[in-house]
């Protein structure tokens, strides 16, 4: 999901009843996504650019609203490996605490992305303690563990793939395909310091990742209990029309295949008629109500500072 930072902090002073509806609009998105948090004081450090910087790829894709839409993608896709659908069932709050984790996978990517690289090499760390931790027997009988490089593998790729390919389909202005190499290459650098072995460079070889996964891949009870959860979360009234035009955008970003694995319905025509513009609006929607992307903002600043 989104960093919070690309989300937080750009104020709308209403001065018209359409500043006020700009204002509410950011105000609960930010909510949602990110809580009452803001980013921490030494995100920004100047002359150091972090682990990616102001002209990458990386900046580019996750400073885009269109991020949520990859997000929901990725969650849907992961769910269907048993050992990490595992994992999350047996260790995560995802029921009981849904904005929590959201929250903390906000900030996650908000500090490796965008933050400065002390603040990235510690959101790493700590993230592979919590792995150290998290380990167990999945409901067929196989050990698991979140640190083992096969399962980060899996995780890693369904995440880089759902942004980069919400991104190109929704994002307001899509990266070419050269810079999506570089932005999967970029990527890699997470995966590495999550404790991955080997992380795809290439488009191609993050597909070759995914089709490699296939034939550990299954809809088991806990798979399909995360899938209603995700079908129905416990969104506050007023975002869940949003939220379920974002999910239907998410799914049709996913292989047919894959669709009917995840007992998600099949509506060709829906998907370009209906829910691409749809999908296509509220994402523009939300797009100006957020406005330029903080990050980006501090990228000038910190550019100035450091010439």
């Amino acid at each position: 999901m989104p960093g919070w930072y690309p989300l937080s902090h750009t104020e709308h002073v209403p001065t018209t009843p359409l500043d006020a509806v700009r204002a509410a609009i950011a105000g609960r998105t930010r909510r949602i996504i990110a809580g009452d948090g803001g980013p921490p004081p030494d995100l920004f450090v100047p002359g150091d650019p972090g682990l990616f910087g102001p002209e990458s790829a990386a900046w580019q894709v996750h400073s885009d609203i269109s991020i949520l839409i990859g997000g929901v993608r990725a969650l849907l896709l992961q769910t269907l490996h048993p050992l990490a659908m595992a994992g999350v069932a047996d260790h995560s709050d995802y029921r009981t605490d849904p904005l929590g984790r959201l929250h903390r996978t906000a900030g996650f990517l908000g500090r490796t992305v965008f933050g400065s690289t002390p603040v990235a090499h510690a959101a790493l760390a700590r993230v592979r303690a919590i792995h150290d931790h998290v380990e167990g027997v999945a409901p067929d009988g196989r050990p698991y563990r979140a640190s083992d490089p096969h399962l980060l593998g899996w995780v890693h790729a369904t995440e880089v793939q759902s942004f980069l390919v919400a991104h190109q389909r929704y994002g307001s202005e899509p990266i070419e395909s050269d810079d999506a190499d570089r932005y999967v290459a970029e990527m890699a650098q997470i995966g590495l310091g999550l404790g991955m072995i080997e992380a795809p460079r290439t488009v191609a070889g993050l597909q070759a990742a995914i089709d490699g996964y296939g034939p550990e891949l299954a809809s088991t009870r806990q798979s399909r209990a995360a899938v209603r959860f995700l079908l129905n979360p416990p969104l506050p009234l007023a975002a869940r029309p949003a939220y379920a035009v974002l999910l239907a955008a998410a799914a049709g970003l996913l292989p047919s295949s894959t669709r009917r694995m995840l007992g998600l319905p099949l509506l060709p025509l829906s998907e370009p008629l209906l829910i691409r513009p749809a999908a296509t609006a509220i994402v523009r929607t939300l797009g100006w109500a957020l406005g330029t992307s903080p990050a980006r903002k501090a990228a000038v600043e910190r550019g100035a500072a450091t010439g």
